[in-house]
């Protein structure tokens, strides 16, 4: 998989010299203005990009190297056209993180963090900015208050006890079949799922089962929690295209579309969901014109208004 990245990497290498020789002066100079921390040699245009796919899995173990052999704390790598910073030392962590936290609020742009979000609507990985302001207002006030933990402190209750009954149910089966074995980290995730299915859409599953049911995952549950690890473990992992734009769309390490089908796993069975509960709350201020209380996340988020009376987020 390396070698075949690295051969593709060569064959386009000539294309990059041409199209982006400019680019690639500016961005020299940048750097000599910037003063940027020295760093280990770097190839024209993929910078040590080389390095890092040739050092995978242990990437950290390289870098550790190359900070020992360089006998510095801090060091610049050029991957493509992104500079990636290490620093190694606590005093100069603190200075990122704490003194300047605000320059580095932000986190990285990545073609999976974009599909994720929306094109960067939400909060979590939104760039530091008004739209992360304006979330991160809608989070505290609306979502974490103190006052909305109590009102849905039933709800987690609830899924505590599910869990505990389920663990004690298949502990009694594998009493009478000793060869089972308890799959924790499935347990786990499906907990997991559960609990925020029941916090933000207000049920389990999402099948028709009852919130009391003690029956195990349908198929779209488990095609949800699938889909969920596959974001999370996509999200900044490595993908080509966040250190060369140009190849977007190419896909040539299959990370796009891996993001995208998790994506549309996850709109597919969000979407309705969303959909029938903006309708709902509509039918009801028409005929009642007033608010009812919220009974989840998304009761909350779908009625939240502007200063001038509009819905504050889209769908």
């Amino acid at each position: 998989m390396a070698l075949g990245t690295l051969v593709i990497m060569a064959t386009m290498l000539v294309y990059f010299l041409l199209k982006n020789k400019r680019v690639l002066l500016s961005q020299k100079q940048r750097g000599r203005r910037g003063r940027l921390p020295p760093g280990p040699a770097a190839l024209p245009i993929i910078g040590n990009m080389h390095k890092v796919i040739l050092s995978k899995p242990a990437v950290f173990r390289w870098i550790r190297g190359l900070l020992k052999e360089m006998n510095t704390d801090i060091m610049c790598l050029h991957l493509g056209a992104t500079h990636v910073i290490v620093v190694a030392c606590p005093q100069m962590a603190s200075e990122v993180l704490r003194k300047n936290d605000e320059v580095f609020a932000s986190r990285p742009t990545t073609f999976a963090s974009g599909i994720f979000s929306f094109g960067y609507k939400g909060s979590i990985f939104s760039p530091h900015g008004d739209q992360w302001k304006k979330m991160r207002r809608v989070l505290i006030v609306d979502i974490l208050a103190s006052s909305m933990e109590r009102k849905l402190h039933h709800l987690r209750k609830e899924e505590y006890d599910h869990l505990v009954r389920y663990i004690n149910k298949t502990h009694c089966s594998d009493l009478a079949c000793p060869g089972n074995i308890f799959n924790v980290r499935h347990v786990t995730q499906h907990f997991v799922a559960n609990m925020i299915r029941r916090l933000v859409f207000g049920k389990r599953y999402f099948s028709d089962l009852p919130a009391s049911s003690n029956s195990g995952p349908g198929h779209d549950d488990v095609a949800h929690v699938a889909a969920l690890f596959t974001a999370l473990n996509h999200l900044y992992s490595f993908c080509m295209s966040d250190y060369f734009p140009a190849l977007v769309g190419l896909d040539l390490d299959g990370h796009e579309k891996v993001s995208k089908d998790a994506m549309q796993t996850l709109n597919r069975l969000h979407d309705p969901i969303i959909e029938e509960q903006i309708r709902e709350r509509s039918s009801t201020l028409e005929k009642c014109g007033e608010k009812k209380e919220a009974r989840d996340f998304l009761d909350v988020l779908v009625h939240l208004k502007d200063a001038e009376g509009q819905p504050l987020l889209s769908l």
